[in-house]
């Protein structure tokens, strides 16, 4: 985990890749409970029965949101900020689904600083770009660029 001491030391890491998080296996008891939570019960993602006689691979595959959703977890790991009080999701720029990833499958998230803007009186709000890869391929999984507004 890299420790950014204050709002100044984050911001001198625009334009760098901040870290590497650890893996994490995507089960399909993660994809059934997300799957659960959002009402998304394709079969794809839910039946490995049926994916198994249809789908290529013959695993059921995670939801891209579900991918998406790892995100604030792979930059906790990442980055720490002290005298950090809470962060606030403010919303994406730009998504990219380019991978499917299949049941059993492990990700982590590359994580760099794009931008980094004050915002007055307390904040700063950071443009992360995120590239979440998947053990064993070339192609990521997702890349995308997340924006989070935080509070020291």
């Amino acid at each position: 985990m890299r420790v950014f001491a204050d709002f100044n030391d984050l911001k001198s890491a625009v334009g760098t890749e901040v870290g590497i998080s650890n893996w994490l296996e995507i089960t399909q008891e993660r994809i059934d409970k997300f799957a659960d939570a959002t009402g998304d019960e394709q079969w794809i993602h839910v039946d490995p029965e049926r994916a198994a006689r249809e789908m290529p691979g013959g695993k059921t595959i995670a939801h891209g949101l579900l991918s998406l959703s790892l995100i604030p977890m792979f930059i906790r790991q990442i980055i720490g900020l002290k005298g950090l009080r809470n962060t606030l999701n403010y919303g994406a720029n730009k998504i990219r689904y380019l991978t499917p990833v299949p049941a059993g499958s492990r990700l982590r998230g590359r994580v760099s600083v794009l931008e980094a803007q004050d915002v007055p009186p307390s904040a700063l709000r950071v443009t992360y770009k995120v590239s979440i890869e998947i053990e064993g391929a070339e192609r990521p999984v997702c890349v995308a660029e997340v924006i989070g507004q935080h509070y020291c």
